[in-house]
């Protein structure tokens, strides 16, 4: 089964409730993999990043701006890095360190952030090289919740839960196939050093 909610009907007293329904899926659900081949995966992302994210997100869909609430949410659900009760399998694109979201010192800040939560116990961090030969097509971002009980994905005008076992197998399958082609541990922090020493080099202003 597929459950399809447009984000405009969602999101129409703004991004705060939203966010509170994701801490609960987060707190329901001890585990979980996610797959974002071209941002940084909202549970790792810093307050600076998500607030351009959700700024951008508002201005976009044309719903009610209560950025600074649904921030505030969204750093809440990051809590569960730090219960000792959660664990997540994550895969980044390389792709996600170099797009410019907010800037030079918003992308160096979120990529240091990453630098420093690779090692937490709770987050199992990959990063796809843009150069990987993976035996997988590319694919949209997409999470897994639980024991592939429910995969979700976000679409520009609405968003997907599916749980319907034959394709949840599928979600599975192509998250083990990305997990092959990535890098992990010393391999993952070269990547991400050497995305910190891109943005610390780049020109700080604003892009566009």
């Amino acid at each position: 089964m597929t459950n399809s909610v447009p984000w405009q009907e969602r999101l129409s007293t703004g991004t705060e409730a939203v966010q509170d329904d994701v801490i609960g899926w987060y707190q329901a659900t001890r585990a979980g993999r996610a797959y974002v081949p071209t941002m940084i995966w909202g549970t790792l992302q810093t307050e600076a990043y998500a607030t351009v994210i959700l700024g951008q997100v508002v201005s976009f869909l044309g719903v009610p701006d209560d950025v600074p609430s649904g921030v505030a949410k969204r750093m809440e659900r990051q809590q569960v890095l730090y219960d000792g009760e959660h664990h997540y399998d994550v895969i980044l694109g390389e792709q996600a360190l170099y797009t410019n979201v907010g800037g030079p010192e918003v992308m160096q800040a979120q990529v240091v952030r990453l630098l420093r939560d690779i090692d937490l116990p709770s987050v199992t961090l990959g990063i796809l090289p843009a150069t990987a030969q993976v035996d997988m097509f590319p694919v949209h971002a997409f999470n897994i919740y639980g024991q592939a009980d429910r995969a979700h994905v976000e679409l520009v005008s609405s968003a997907l839960d599916i749980t319907e076992q034959s394709e949840l197998d599928l979600y599975q399958k192509a998250f083990d196939l990305l997990r092959e082609g990535a890098a992990y541990g010393d391999a993952a922090k070269d990547l991400l050093r050497k995305a910190r020493s891109f943005w610390t080099s780049a020109p700080h202003q604003t892009g566009g």
